[in-house]
């Protein structure tokens, strides 16, 4: 390792730590890179800076008749939604937002879920400085921190643009990652999608908007579901390590003296997942909530459709592709940050969600998201028959009301064991959700949008711009019939 800390090139050759004058024209340089300072290990003013130019060079105005027809788009879907799940609307409010404005909405969630990874490179960073130059920078070295948090916050903004220029709607991932209770889709994106499936618009913009209600529903409805996931990832990025070598080559790449050459750096690669067996078994959590979330999304999309969407086959064999590989853009981000957020088993969850739908009927499947010690673990996927059959616990035996958060805003104890737990300890390595990282003050639409005070939604979840349709939509309350076939889009 070279004397510079970082692997640094500096013209007129390596600074003396010991000449005062050159360690100051070395400071100086580094400088250069320090836009704004950062109070967490990235610098995401720099990130949103970044993430918001690249993609403001393509990134039209959302056109009124486009905030029109998804608005339509979220009011047909929840109609759909409502007979086929006793999960009642969570959508308040419908939002076309373009690319911008996903990443103003989201970033919150991303600096939740990305510093805990960022915060060990900068760490790293730190300690590939030698003991003796350490001694000459004194207070200094919290410049060097900031260093870090900057050329890393530049990494996340760019793969955040690209991602931006990828998703179609705010749960497109599978997490909550933008304000609760709001159906955001962004009708670019969706344009550009529907133009590789080959399929008509209308269809591809309600069968997206039916997958970003059903969303809703879940995260609106199931109030230890948010931070259930988001404990899954973090817990999952707590076992990621650093590779330093990586680093500093990346890093060797950049001449303080020519800013323009931190355009070329390159992070991909530094961040990589532990093989031990407490990552495995974090990887498991991950990999199983996140498909079982998508395949119960997918089933009752499924039910919802029937027969009227003629494309509907190929549009969910083209989402379950899209979401079980992943774009190019999210394929990037986790290179990145070494997340992957791919539901790999969704095709066997999704199978798992109808037999329980076909043996225990709607009210018995959706009763299953009552508690977490009632969802199936990754070995159900292999027989859902048997998961069927043996998970006859009834969750309204316990007096649970899927529409009242306040009865199961609970513990968040490891997705896995099919029956309700016995002695009333989370498992290890689980997060309670008494405090406000699990979700229980923003995902269950306690200010007047999830129908928190009713089983069947119809006081409070009908939305201002979009969230129609939760009337008679909880279980036992008299179901919407289905809307007559001239609602069908048509080819």
């Amino acid at each position: 390792m070279t004397d510079i800390p970082f692997g640094f090139s500096v013209p007129g050759g390596t600074p003396d730590p010991n000449d005062p004058q050159q360690m100051a024209r070395f400071l100086s340089q580094l400088q250069q890179f320090l836009v704004t300072p950062s109070s967490g290990p990235v610098n995401w003013d720099l990130a949103k800076q970044v993430a918001t130019s690249q993609v403001d060079t393509d990134d039209p105005a959302v056109a009124a008749s486009d905030r029109a027809e998804l608005a339509e788009a979220v009011k047909l879907a929840d109609l759909w939604l409502d007979p086929v799940t006793t999960l009642p609307s969570g959508v308040r409010s419908t939002a076309a937002w373009t690319r911008r404005e996903w990443i103003e909405k989201t970033l919150p969630v991303w600096q939740q879920l990305c510093d805990p990874v960022a915060g060990r490179m900068v760490t790293s960073m730190s300690d590939l400085m030698p003991e003796e130059l350490r001694g000459q920078l004194g207070p200094m070295q919290a410049m060097v921190s900031s260093l870090g948090g900057a050329m890393f916050g530049g990494q996340l903004g760019a793969a955040l643009a690209s991602l931006a220029g990828e998703v179609l709607s705010d749960s497109d991932i599978g997490l909550p990652l933008g304000p609760a209770g709001v159906a955001g889709l962004l009708p670019t994106n969706l344009a550009a999608y529907r133009e590789g499936l080959e399929l008509p618009a209308d269809q591809v913009r309600l069968y997206t908007a039916l997958r970003e209600a059903a969303h809703h529903r879940l995260y609106a409805h199931v109030p230890w579901l948010r931070g259930h996931m988001l404990a899954a990832v973090e817990t999952y990025a707590q076992g990621i390590t650093v590779n330093r070598e990586a680093i500093e080559e990346a890093l060797g790449q950049v001449d303080p003296s020519n800013p323009e050459s931190m355009q070329e750096l390159n992070f991909e690669g530094v961040f990589t997942p532990e093989d031990t067996p407490a990552q495995r078994s974090a990887l498991n959590r991950l990999e199983t909530s996140l498909a079982l979330v998508e395949g119960w999304v997918t089933h009752v999309v499924t039910a919802a459709v029937a027969d009227r969407l003629p494309n509907v086959a190929r549009l969910t064999e083209a989402f379950q592709r899209r979401r079980a590989e992943g774009g190019p853009a999210e394929q990037t981000f986790a290179a990145l940050v070494g997340l992957e957020l791919r539901p790999r088993r969704l095709r066997e969850a999704t199978a798992l969600w109808e037999e329980l739908r076909a043996r225990r009927g709607v009210d018995g499947r959706d009763a299953i998201w009552g508690h977490p010690d009632l969802l199936p673990s990754a070995d159900d996927f292999a027989d859902p028959a048997a998961f069927a059959d043996t998970s006859s616990f009834d969750i309204g035996d316990m007096g649970f009301d899927l529409s009242d958060p306040a009865l199961t805003g609970t513990a968040t104890p490891e997705v896995g064991t099919g029956k309700p737990a016995t002695d009333g300890e989370p498992d290890p390595g689980s997060r309670a959700d008494s405090d406000d990282s699990a979700g229980t003050n923003d995902s269950t639409g306690t200010e007047g949008g999830a129908g928190t005070n009713d089983s069947t939604g119809t006081n409070d979840s009908t939305g201002t711009e979009g969230g129609a349709g939760t009337e008679g939509a909880a279980g036992g309350a008299e179901r919407r019939d289905r809307p007559e076939d001239g609602d069908k889009p048509q080819d």
